[in-house]
Order: C-alpha cells, then structure tokens, then sequence
C-alpha cells in the first residue's frame, strides 16, 4: 500500500506541474501576440509617417526645382533685350511674340549656314548670331531639364501609387489609409507645372528659331547625337588615354627618384632643360584647368559662351577639352621620359638631349596656334589684352588678364627657354664639362631687367583695363579701388626688382653713407616696410576676392552672400579659408627670383607655387561666375 501510495503521490506532482507548465506557456503565447499587435501597430504607423514624409520631400524637391526653371527662364528672357532691324538693339524679344520678321527671317535661320554667313552678313549681324546661337543652347538645356523634371514626377507619382496598393494588400483592414495621397495632383501635382514650363519654352523656341512651328521646334530640342547628356564612345576614349597619361607620369617619377637613389644621377629637376619642361607644363596645366572649368559651369548651368561672348559654332565641348588636354599630356610625358634616359645614358645616343625639349615646345606652338577657326579670337583677345588702355575691355579680355596674372613664373620659364634655345645650349653634351651654360642667366639684362619687367606686366596689364574702365563708365567704384589693388603688387614686385641692387650697394660699397646705413639699421627698416606692403597686399587682394568677385563675405548671410551656386556651404567656408592662404602664396610669385627677400620661395618650389597659383585662379573662376 505505500508503494501505491507513492505513486499516487508522483502521479499527482506530474499532473500539477503539467499543468502549471501549461499554464506558464498559455501566458508566454498571449503575451507574445499582444506584443506581436503592438509592434505590427507601431511598424504601420512608422510606415505610414515615413510615407508622408516622403511624399512632403518630393514635393519640396519638385516645388523648388520648378521655381528654379522658372527663374531661369525670366532672367533668360530678360537678358534677351529686343533688338531693331538695324542692330541698335537685341533681335529676341522678352515674349517672343513681337520679334521683327526681318530679324527672324535674317538671323535666327541663318546659323545653319557657315558660308552664307561668311559671304552675306557682316561683323554686326555675325554678333547678334553668337547671341542668338547662345539663347538656343540655354532654351534646349532648360527645356531639357523640365523634361526631366516631369519624368521625375511621373516616376514617384507611379512608385508611391504602387507602394501605397502593396501595403493595402498586405493590410487589407487599413484600405481608409492614403486615400489622400492617391487623389490626383497630390504628388507632385502631376508633372503639370514642368509640362507647362517646358510648353512655354516650346513656344519661344519656336516664335525665335523655326517661324512658329511648334512641331519643328519640338523636333530640333530632341537630345541627339554626341549630345553632353548622353554617353558615347568619346569617355571610354578619355579614359583609356588618362589612364595611359597616369602609367607615364609614375613611370617618370620611379625613374627620377630610383635613379637618384640606387645610381646617383639627377633627377629631372636638377637636369638643365627642367626649367623648359616647368614652363610648357604650366601651360599644358592650365589647359586641364581650362576644361575643369567648362565642365563645372556646365554642370551648374553657368553660360559662359553667352558671358564670355564666344562663337557657340567653334566652341569646344568640355570633353573635347578634356581630350585635347590628355594628348598634349601624353607627348608631354614621353618627351620628358626621352630627355631623361638620353641624359641618363639608358638609351643609344642619337642627337644631343637637348633635342627632345626642342621638340615639345615646337608642338607646344603648333597647339597653340591650330586649328585656326578656334586659336583665332583667342589670339585677338590676348592682343587686346596686351594693348591695354587702348582697347575697351571685355568680359572674357579682363578675365585673360587675370589669368596672366596667375603666369607669371610659367611666363619667366618662357623667357628662360627662348633664352636657352636662341643662345644654343641645348646643342651641348650635357656632360660635356667645359661648357658654358648659361651665362646669360646672370647678366644684367636678364636678371635686373627682363625678369622684374615679365613680373610687372600682367599686373600692368590689369592696372591699365581698370583704368580705361573707369575712362568709359566714370565710376570710382569699384574700378579705382581695384586699379589701387595691382598697383600694390606692383609696389612690391618693384621692392624686389630694386632690393637686388641695395644688397649689391651695401655689400661693394664702402663708403660713410654705406656705414651710416647699416649703423642705423636702414636695411632692416627696408626688409619691414617690404614685409609690411607684402602682407597689406596679400589682405588687400583676399578681401576682394572674397567680398567683390564672389559676393560673399556678408554677415547678414553667415559671411556668404544672398544667392549660392553650389549646394553645400561648407564649400565656401573651405574656398574662402584656402584663398587666403593662396592669396599670399601668389604675392611671393610676383617677387623676382634672387631677391634676397627673406620670405622668397626657393627655387625648388618654384613648379609647387605655380601649381597652386593656377588651381587657385580655377577656383576663383567658379566662385566669381
């Protein structure tokens, strides 16, 4: 019996714990699904925010957008001041209703002949065609871009539809949720307000350019072929020989620096024609600036052919540019590579060294000079430039004169290589130790004359378009006060031309007026007053980058200014922080070589201080369009 008693007993505890346990995991399950209907409750509202939010994003995106396109369009058709048939005034009219048939028939149909253009028409009426040519490829690019627009609105308008008809699938019992968002004109009202838009271009394109017909004005604003905003061929090109320019330029470099190190010879910078390649790559740089350039103002939709008043029928793409600048780098690199094996004995001997920078600067001049249809206005501009005060001065003519200003050292290296191949240097065995290099480098003429008068010159150049600026406008401001700001460099190149000599004085010179000098400290109080006008001219030029090119600097807009190009403003923060170092850097620039300054760049910084100096002129470029 208590066996049995026993067992009884077990068999009870079993059952009571079974059901307990039972128990515990009815609990654990009912608390599991009210957990489980409060998170799916919470994940729905989530969703349902999220959408919300969205849909406010892209609708903010599509508002701003069209407003833009908008703007852009008034101020396209506000700069397009109606002209008379006699050329006294523009020949687009603000509505394109009112355009003069005369003028429509003569000059908005016409720059579809070159030659009819050449023969028929004269200097006046091939003006107004670049501007013409130049309001078209705005109107395409902004017709574009509304096109663009409405398929943006189209795609979220389908995307968020089908989202929102997913979601009542999965939760049929919230069919009540949306339904505002599915009305029609909710989400980005459809596209209509960029249809409209795109519709009003259509219509001025068709009354400036194709006599009225909408159909042909539709036809002639279709991308086509090697259009910018389609991909082609030409970036494969581009790439493959970049990347071709970026195996030569590494294979350079090791050999400079692995034939220095394991064998002891010179590296190309300590090689007698280095100056010749300094100066041809400064040249071959800012070509890659140029077409940096071209890219960013087209990419923010900057019209620089229109500002710059460029012929839009011989203007280069940016990728034309681009590949232009790649070939010039790449006979760049291969001759300089030649130069150096042949004066590092590592290939046959052919002709002497000197052979190759010879032939680098000849097909330097032959890209200079062709094609001829595009070097031509440039050429013009630069003689423009170079006549000043006697010519009135353009846009694009005070724009090469600031960039003449950023040369400076690749003009010196200019002089030095004419200099060099006149004089016959480069015929000479580079080994051959009884030769004479280069004794004109140190004659007066070169040193105290030719030298101090190149760094002058960009910078009278520039003293001179400010002054005949005034001439013709008479306004003080801002031309006098930019006249003062080169006129300050010049005070300083001046202090370097002449500070040569008073070294020279005090050190020949032993005279009492020579120990009076020095007893007094005068040439330290030269050395300060110098130091002082460098640094007065470095803030002086930085404040009018910043506060009169950019147009930023205001307080009132956190020291930016009212209207941005670019999206993000650490970017100004970042430019107007790098100008100033840049600023002074370009200062130093303008002091000859061997001044005896005590802040002079040495010689073997001269090709770094040229690089900054030409990527801060790019940057102004972006900044002050």
């Amino acid at each position: 019996s208590r066996i049995n008693s026993e067992a009884s007993l077990t068999s009870l505890f079993s059952n009571v714990t079974t059901n307990i346990s039972g128990m515990f995991q009815r609990t654990s399950l009912a608390s599991k699904i009210k957990y489980s209907i409060i998170s799916e409750d919470k994940l729905i509202q989530t969703f349902i925010e999220q959408i919300y939010k969205e849909v406010g994003k892209v609708n903010e995106f599509y508002k701003d957008m069209s407003e833009e396109l908008e703007k852009r369009l008034s101020l396209l058709i506000e700069n397009t001041i109606p002209r008379k048939a006699n050329g006294s005034s523009s020949s687009l009219s603000k509505t394109g209703n009112d355009i003069a048939s005369t003028d429509r028939e003569h000059l908005f149909k016409a720059y579809d002949s070159d030659e009819e253009l050449g023969n028929k028409y004269s200097e006046r009426d091939t003006h107004n065609l670049r501007e013409s040519e130049s309001v078209r490829r705005a109107l395409i690019d902004l017709h574009r871009r509304a096109k663009l627009l409405s398929n943006f609105a189209i795609m979220n308008t389908t995307g968020f539809i089908k989202i929102i008809k997913k979601f009542h699938k999965l939760f049929p019992t919230h069919k009540d949720k949306f339904e505002d968002v599915k009305k029609k004109g909710k989400i980005c009202n459809d596209g209509k307000q960029a249809d409209v838009i795109a519709d009003k271009m259509e219509s001025l394109f068709a009354n400036w350019f194709c006599d009225g017909s909408i159909r042909q004005a539709r036809a002639k604003m279709l991308p086509k072929k090697g259009d910018p905003l389609e991909t082609d061929w030409s970036q494969l090109r581009l790439g493959y020989r970049i990347g071709l320019c970026s195996v030569l330029g590494v294979w350079v470099c090791w050999d400079c620096v692995w034939g220095y190190i394991a064998e002891g010879n010179s590296s190309i910078g300590g090689r007698i024609a280095f100056p010749v390649f300094r100066g041809v790559g400064g040249l071959l740089l800012f070509h890659w600036c140029w077409a940096l350039s071209a890219y960013v103002w087209s990419r923010f939709r900057v019209n620089y052919i229109f500002l710059f008043d460029f012929d839009p029928r011989i203007v280069d793409t940016p990728m034309n540019i681009l590949e232009a600048a790649t070939q010039e780098t790449l006979v760049y690199l291969i001759t300089m590579l030649f130069y150096y094996k042949a004066g590092a004995k590592e290939m046959p001997y052919l002709f002497p060294s000197g052979i190759y920078p010879l032939v680098l600067v000849l097909y330097t001049i032959k890209c200079l000079i062709f094609p001829l249809q595009t070097r031509l206005p440039l050429l013009r501009s630069i003689a423009s430039v170079i006549s000043a005060p006697l010519t009135v001065p353009t846009f694009f003519e005070v724009y090469v004169g600031d960039v003449f200003t950023s040369m400076v050292k690749v003009f010196q290296d200019i002089a030095w290589s004419i200099c060099f191949f006149i004089s016959g240097d480069y015929l000479q065995a580079e080994d051959n130790e009884a030769a004479n290099y280069k004794n004109w480098q140190h004659c007066f003429w070169y040193k105290n004359v030719l030298i101090p008068l190149i760094c002058l010159f960009p910078l009278w150049v520039r003293f001179n378009q400010c002054l005949r600026r005034y001439t013709n406008t008479g306004k003080r401001w801002p031309n006098l006060a930019n006249a003062f700001k080169y006129a300050m460099s010049q005070t300083v190149t001046l202090f370097g031309a002449f500070h040569p000599l008073y070294l020279m004085y005090n050190q020949k010179n032993g005279s009492s007026t020579n120990i009076l000098i020095t007893k007094f400290g005068f040439k330290n109080l030269f050395q300060l007053f110098w130091t002082g006008l460098f640094v007065a001219s470095s803030l002086y030029s930085f404040f009018w980058d910043v506060y009169m090119d950019w147009g930023l600097g205001r307080p009132k807009y956190k020291f930016l200014g009212p209207r941005l190009m670019y999206p993000k403003r650490v970017q100004y923060y970042g430019v107007i922080a790098a100008d100033l170092f840049l600023r002074f850097m370009w200062v130093l620039t303008l002091i000859p070589p061997q001044s005896g300054a005590r802040f002079e760049i040495p010689n073997y910084l001269n090709a770094a201080t040229m690089c900054l100096e030409l990527g801060r002129r790019t940057l102004w470029g972006f900044f002050s369009s």
